[in-house]
C-alpha cells in the first residue's frame, strides 16, 4: 500500500446510529471496550512475545486510565502492526482520533512506525453546537501522520492554498488567509480549519454518525499519493476516503466490519456520482467485493522492521501452546523459582515468561525457549542476553540465591 488513511473508533464508551431516514440507515457501531470481553488471547501472547515495547504502552495506558483504554488500544495494536507490515517502504499513515485517546494512541505509534518517522500532529478545528459551562469547548480532532522510513512521498506542491478575498473596491481588497504562510508559499501548516463540518454541506450529507468531510481526506491523499498508488481504508465506513481517492485517480481498498458494507460503498458513489452502474466499462465493474479472509502470502513476515528477530527460525509443528499455557507448564515442571537467579517463590504472580534465546536473536516463541524469571532478573536480562549469560551476569554481581 502506498498510502493508509484512516478514521477508526475513537473508544468514546457509547454506540452511534446512522441517520433513519438517510442512505446510510440502519448502520451502527459500539465504541465501548472491556478487556474481558474484546481481548483476544492470541492478540496478548502476540504482542507480549514480538512487541515487548507496544505492550509496555498498553500497559501504561491500562493502568493510567483503565480497562477499557488498554483494550481499545490492543485492538487498534494488532491492525497497526498489519498496517505497517502491508506499507510500501515509501508509504505513510494518516491516522484519525481525538483527545480521548490521541495522547495513548500516540505512545503506540511511536513504538509501532517508531518515533523518528512521526511527521505531524495535525489539528483539525471544526464548529457546531456544543456550549459548556466549566471548561474550554472541544472542537478538535487529531491526525497522526508517520512514514514508514526515511524516503515518503510528499507532494508539497498539490496541497498549495490560494487566499480568498473578503472584500472589493477601489483598493486591492482585504484578503483572508486560508492557510497561514510559509514564507512565500501558501500551503497548509499542521492546523486545519478551512473544512466546513459535513453537516453544513448539503450535497454531503449520507446519514453516517462518525462521516468526515471530503475535502479533509482529498488533501491527505493529494499530499502523500501520487495517481495510481494505492490507498487504503481499514475502517472505511461511508467510503469517504474510497469517493476521495477515486476522484483523485488513486486505486483504492477499502475495509470494513459492517455486513452492508459493501452497499454503502456503492451508494456513496452513487450519491457523489461517480461512474454510471449501468454502463459495461468503467469505475462499476472495476469494483470488486470479497468476504473471505486473506491469506498471507509472506510467510509470516515481521510486522515492523526495527522489532524483526535477526534470524527466522520455524518452529515445532504441533498445537501452538498459549501463553498461560506455558506459565502453568513451566510451573508444574520446575516449581516456583527463577530460573535466572535460583530464588524460591511462594506465589506464581512474582515470576514471568520470557525467552531463553531473545527474540531480537532469532529465539521462538516454543515452549522448548521459554523459562520463568522473578521481575528483577527480567528486567536485568532484557532483549539481549540468553539464560545462561544472565546467570553469568548474577553471579558476577553476587545475585544468586545460596539456600
Amino acid at each position: 500500500m502506498d498510502l493508509i488513511a484512516t478514521d477508526p473508533p475513537f473508544n468514546k464508551n457509547k454506540d452511534f446510529h446512522a441517520t433513519p431516514d438517510s442512505l446510510s440507515k440502519g448502520a451502527s457501531f459500539q465504541d465501548r471496550w472491556t478487556w474481558e470481553k474484546d481481548v483476544h488471547r492470541e492478540w496478548i501472547d502476540q504482542i507480549a512475545d514480538d512487541h515487548p515495547k507496544l505492550m509496555e504502552a498498553i500497559g501504561s495506558a491500562r493502568r493510567a486510565h483503565s480497562d477499557s483504554m488498554g483494550a481499545f488500544l490492543c485492538f487498534i495494536a494488532v491492525r497497526l502492526l498489519e498496517m505497517h507490515r502491508i506499507l510500501k517502504p515509501t508509504g505513510s499513515l494518516y491516522l484519525h482520533c481525538d483527545p480521548t485517546a490521541s495522547h495513548y494512541m500516540k505512545m503506540i505509534l511511536d513504538s509501532i512506525f517508531g518515533h523518528r518517522n512521526f511527521k505531524n500532529e495535525i489539528v483539525w478545528r471544526y464548529t457546531g453546537p456544543g456550549n459548556t459551562k466549566r471548561y474550554f469547548p472541544r472542537k478538535h480532532d487529531i491526525l497522526f501522520f508517520y512514514s514508514k522510513s526515511d524516503d515518503w512521498v510528499f507532494n508539497l506542491d498539490d496541497i498549495k492554498i490560494p487566499y480568498k478575498k473578503l472584500s472589493t473596491g477601489k483598493t486591492s481588497g482585504i484578503f483572508k488567509q486560508v492557510a497561514t504562510p510559509n514564507q512565500d508559499e501558501n500551503i497548509p501548516e499542521s492546523w486545519w480549519s478551512d473544512f466546513s463540518p459535513v453537516g453544513r454541506i448539503k450535497s454531503e450529507r449520507f446519514g453516517w454518525p462518525t462521516q468526515k468531510p471530503l475535502a479533509l481526506y482529498e488533501r491527505i491523499i493529494k499530499a502523500s499519493s501520487n495517481e495510481r498508488d494505492i490507498v487504503l481504508d481499514p475502517f472505511c465506513g461511508c467510503a469517504t476516503t474510497l469517493v476521495a481517492a477515486e476522484r483523485l485517480g488513486r486505486q483504492w481498498v477499502g475495509i470494513d466490519i459492517w455486513q452492508e458494507a459493501h452497499q454503502i460503498v456503492l451508494d456513496r458513489f452513487k450519491k457523489e456520482g461517480i461512474g454510471n452502474p449501468d454502463e459495461k466499462d468503467g469505475t462499476w465493474n472495476d469494483l470488486h467485493y470479497t468476504k473471505q479472509i486473506l491469506q498471507r502470502t509472506d510467510d509470516g513476515e515481521s510486522a515492523a522492521p526495527f522489532l524483526r528477530v535477526k534470524k527466522r527460525i520455524l518452529e515445532p509443528e504441533g498445537r501452538k501452546m498459549s501463553r498461560a499455557e506455558m506459565y502453568d507448564y513451566l510451573i508444574d515442571q520446575q516449581g516456583l523459582q527463577c530460573q535466572g537467579c535460583d530464588r524460591p517463590f511462594d506465589d506464581p504472580r512474582y515470576l514471568e515468561l520470557d525467552h531463553n534465546t531473545p527474540r531480537a536473536d532469532g529465539g521462538i516463541n516454543h515452549i522448548s525457549n521459554r523459562i520463568l524469571l522473578c521481575g528483577p532478573c527480567n528486567r536485568l536480562k532484557g532483549h539481549v542476553l540468553t539464560l545462561s549469560g544472565l546467570r553469568r551476569k548474577n553471579k558476577q554481581m553476587g545475585y544468586l540465591y545460596r539456600n
